[in-house]
């Protein structure tokens, strides 16, 4: 029989009922056993044969690195607004039942390479400039709209907010200096709900993706372009790959989702192929 730690968030989604996530894993013949995000500090999961995280996307990173550390696959059951990670990897989004089974018993794995923000990881995107004030305008929105509260938090993000002055360094070479929207560095690509950058997790290198700063009437032809992932395509947008990444000027950044306040450079690195991640 199978050992399976669940670890989940139960304030995901706007309410994640673990019980029931719990019996649909145990009846694929898994022995469950159950702990809470908030307690992984304090109460580590008992050893298993694979990590199950039912969170939204700020807390599956950190879980994914519990994973890497103990060696063992990780599986998603999507239980948050968003869902980014569970969309990069073509996951059940809702369908309980299907998920369960591929974390119960899937298979088919790939490996994935695991960001760092500073010491934090991530797997989808960090992203300054917009995607701050986008989230910030968004979290008030989540229950009633669920994942559209980021297309609209970012449209209000459009009407307000202001560039800043960034400077942004891949592998040691200048990327970009100047005024920017966004800087996006990504591992997944996938942000927002349905925007996205192009990316590939497993190639053992972070995209950074920089919006330059326009006119205020342009966001709505780079909202078009991240939401279609067409967005390298346009112009006043650069494009850099590499394994370490510092970015100047920035007040904040959103980290898979969570917002984190910022000042002074600020260095993103990547792990690559670190965590292995079930698929089907």
């Amino acid at each position: 029989m199978a050992r399976i730690a669940l670890i989940a968030n139960p304030g995901s989604g706007g309410g994640t009922d673990t019980r029931e996530i719990a019996r649909a894993l145990s009846d694929h013949g898994a022995a469950v056993a159950v702990t809470s995000v908030e307690d992984l500090d304090e109460e580590p999961p008992r050893p298993a044969d694979r990590l199950v995280v039912a969170s939204g996307d700020g807390s599956i990173a950190q879980v994914a690195a519990l994973a890497a550390r103990r060696g063992v696959p990780l599986a998603v059951v999507p239980a948050g607004t968003a869902n980014d990670f569970a969309r990069a990897l073509d996951l059940p989004l809702d369908d309980l039942q299907a998920a369960a089974r591929i974390a119960a018993v899937g298979t088919r794995t790939r490996w994935l390479d695991l960001g760092r923000f500073g010491p934090l990881p991530f797997l989808n995107v960090a992203s300054a400039g917009l995607a701050v004030e986008a989230a910030e305008n968004a979290e008030d929105l989540k229950d009633p709209l669920g994942s559209a509260a980021y297309a609209l938090g970012a449209a209000q993000a459009g009407l307000t907010a202001d560039p800043f002055d960034a400077t942004v360094m891949v592998d040691d070479e200048l990327l970009y200096e100047g005024e920017a929207w966004q800087v996006v560095v990504a591992n997944t690509g996938h942000f927002g709900g349905g925007a996205q950058v192009p990316a590939e997790p497993d190639d053992g290198e972070l995209d950074v993706v920089v919006l330059e700063a326009a006119g205020r009437p342009a966001l709505v032809r780079r909202a078009f372009g991240l939401r279609t992932g067409s967005i390298l395509e346009q112009d006043g947008v650069r494009h850099g790959q590499g394994q370490a990444v510092e970015v100047w000027g920035a007040a904040g950044f959103n980290v898979d989702g969570e917002l984190r306040e910022t000042s002074g450079p600020v260095e993103l690195t990547v792990e690559a192929a670190a965590v292995e991640v079930v698929v089907g």
